[in-house]
């Protein structure tokens, strides 16, 4: 059964840091790229980042660049998102989801394309 599950979440004040896992199962990491996706309240889903597994290429959305960083341990099929200097804008549920057609990141992830598998998500708020 393939299962994605997030974890990590929480509350923390505007500059701080957070560090959410993806624990992957079910398949074999190496064969799918991986998506981050948020939803803040009353907005529409956005991806965040997607890590293509085939050579570790990650690409980031403007609004996180220079404050996420994607990561991953193999050996523990899971996917990290560093978050750090968090603002509240930031507040979101986020959630990982599998890239069902490829190991690399294909042009309209962000807007969900080809994610075949999710995460239930984990809530973040960042406090002003």
């Amino acid at each position: 059964e393939v299962k994605l599950v997030e974890s990590g979440g929480g509350l923390v004040q505007a500059g701080g840091s957070l560090r959410l896992s993806c624990v992957l199962s079910g398949f074999t990491f190496g064969d799918y790229a991986i998506g981050w996706f948020r939803q803040a309240p009353g907005k529409e889903r956005e991806g965040v980042s997607c890590f293509s597994s085939s050579d570790g290429w990650t690409r980031y959305e403007d609004s996180v660049k220079g404050r996420f960083t994607v990561s991953s341990d193999s050996a523990k099929n899971t996917v990290y998102l560093q978050m750090n200097n968090l603002q509240p804008d930031d507040t979101a549920v986020y959630s990982c989801a599998r890239h069902g057609l490829s190991n690399q990141c294909l042009v309209g992830w962000s807007g969900g394309y080809g994610m075949d598998y999710w995460g239930k998500g984990v809530l973040v708020t960042v406090s002003s």
